[in-house]
């Protein structure tokens, strides 16, 4: 198993069983299982992003955490909802901004 393909399945199993999670987001849980024991690499992208939308994450914090060596990973998710607006260049530099602030913190 892949070391992203562990990621998410210690996430899915933190949340409950693989087969309720996978009939959750709508996918067979053969499809699940394959992904989680062949790789992401050999899964289709839509089922890989179907999988980390479902556990809060994007690709990016995927690849992250499978960049670190770290084994006790766990996922927050800071949602910002301007009520159907679009966010400013501005609003958007502050929020990336902040993100880097508070990961900075989580290093030290």
């Amino acid at each position: 198993m892949d070391k992203r393909a562990k990621i998410l399945a210690d996430l899915i199993d933190k949340r409950g069983s693989r087969r309720s999670f996978a009939e959750e987001i709508g996918l067979p849980p053969t499809t699940l299982q394959s992904i989680l024991t062949r790789g992401i690499g050999k899964a289709a992208v839509d089922n890989v992003l179907k999988v980390c939308k479902a556990l809060n994450i994007s690709i990016e914090e995927l690849e992250q955490l499978a960049e670190t060596n770290c084994e006790n990973y766990e996922i927050g998710t800071i949602a910002a909802h301007h009520d159907g607006e679009d966010w400013t260049d501005e609003e958007r530099e502050e929020i990336e901004s902040f993100k880097q602030f508070v990961r900075s913190r989580k290093k030290k």
